[in-house]
């Protein structure tokens, strides 16, 4: 038998316990109906499992296994008696069962752990009504997306080799094949936040969904779209703006992952110009606030997010792009980097920005990287400029000053300060 602890480590541990209980017992009384625990009866149960702990491990061994096999009988005999056809859900009793765990846990001195584990569990359950809502939105090509992301993720990425090849020996197969993990990863969050806020949103949601997903895709699309309804002119320039300055902090998140030193320090060049945007928004937001009713709502639509032959091609662009960046810098030095990120950030950013802060320090300064991603995501602000003031006259009095000054902002910022 071992020692009793303290009585201030007893207290401790069972008040815990209690806390832990009464936790989930406050979510479990709202939205009780019909079910056996509620605010009083979990926090005792948390200390039952605490107490069982307690027994086990000072006192008689396997008390609390049999302790445990009892409580899950009572909740199932429970079950039985409160369940009935029109509420069939067990919730409230598997909740109960980690309830008693989570009080185990606390004697275990895995109070960490227990917390944490009791805050995922109200989370999941104060969060049924969004969830049911994104169950009955998702579909067969969902499921088929999400079945392909965990093939690519769990199956094909443990398997390939983590070694270097190629002329200049860049080409590593695990790396490339992380960065299709990561594009897809952001691209499934975008698709996320479309099923759960709705097909129906107003313009300036699709506009950070855009630029979550692809701001030069809803550049496309609303230039379209202002074409037939020039009115709406401001709001479109509004959309686009922002989704052109969610796409910096994109280009952030991207090199900060691969990266985090070269992304503390593209925070400053990529950061102003996406305040520069983002304050451009906030005057095309309170200029043309109150005057865009409900026809001012934009359908986004919301497709499949993840394909497994989109995957490979951009894991081939990528590794085409850290090739060509590579060999550019050693045969050209910093003027082919800088060249060959304005080149491929007309149309895409996201590789060049990989394949860059991937580069950074072995063979590509970190100056130039920063200047080289900066070019990147301007030269892509710039297309999209372009085809804003071509595709929309009536655009072109609002995005041509915006993109401008968010173009000067970074072109500044990183070759004159950094």
């Amino acid at each position: 038998m071992n020692q009793l602890p303290e009585l201030q480590v007893l207290f401790h541990r069972f008040a815990i316990a209690l806390a832990l209980g009464l936790f989930i017992g406050v979510e479990r009384e709202i939205e009780k109906a019909g079910t056996f625990a509620g605010i009083r009866t979990f926090p005792l149960i948390s200390m039952l499992g605490c107490m069982a702990a307690m027994l086990n491990e000072l006192f008689i061994p396997w008390t609390f296994a049999v302790i445990l096999i009892i409580f899950a009988a009572f909740v199932l005999s429970a079950y039985r008696i409160v369940g009935s056809a029109s509420s069939p859900g067990i919730t409230t009793e598997i909740s109960s069962l980690l309830a008693f765990l989570f009080g185990a846990l606390v004697w275990w001195q895995m109070t960490y752990l227990a917390a944490a584990l009791a805050v995922v569990t109200v989370l999941l359950l104060a969060s049924k009504k969004p969830l049911e809502g994104l169950a009955r939105k998702i579909g067969q090509q969902d499921i088929a997306a999400a079945l392909q992301f965990a093939v690519i993720t769990l199956i094909i990425f443990p398997i390939l080799p983590d070694e270097t090849y190629g002329p200049l020996n860049v080409l590593n197969p695990h790396d490339i094949w992380l960065m299709v993990i990561l594009i897809a990863g952001i691209n499934l969050i975008g698709y996320v936040l479309i099923k759960i806020f709705g097909p129906h949103q107003g313009i300036g949601l699709a506009g950070f969904l855009g630029g979550i997903g692809s701001s030069t895709a809803l550049t496309l699309s609303f230039t379209r779209h202002c074409r037939k309804e020039p009115d709406l002119a401001a709001d479109f320039a509004f959309a686009i703006v922002l989704a052109s300055s969610i796409m910096f902090a994109r280009v952030l998140v991207l090199a900060g992952t691969v990266n985090p030193e070269l992304g503390m320090v593209l925070l400053v060049p990529i950061g102003s110009a996406g305040v520069v945007g983002l304050l451009g928004c906030a005057y095309l937001w309170f200029s043309q606030k109150g005057k865009a009713g409900q026809e001012g709502r934009e359908h986004v639509k919301a497709s499949n997010p993840f394909e497994l032959w989109p995957a490979i091609q951009f894991g081939v662009l990528f590794g085409v792009i850290l090739f060509v960046a590579k060999a550019a810098q050693v045969y050209f030095g910093a003027a082919g980097v800088y060249l060959s990120s304005t080149i491929t950030g007309l149309t895409d950013v996201d590789a060049i920005t990989l394949s860059i802060s991937k580069l950074e320090g072995s063979s590509i300064p970190r100056a130039v990287a920063v200047q080289g991603i900066t070019l990147a995501a301007l030269s892509n602000t710039g297309m999209k400029a372009l085809i804003a003031a071509i595709g929309a006259p009536a655009l072109r009095r609002y995005v041509l000053p915006l993109f401008g000054a968010m173009i000067a902002a970074g072109l500044m910022v990183s070759f004159f300060l950094i």
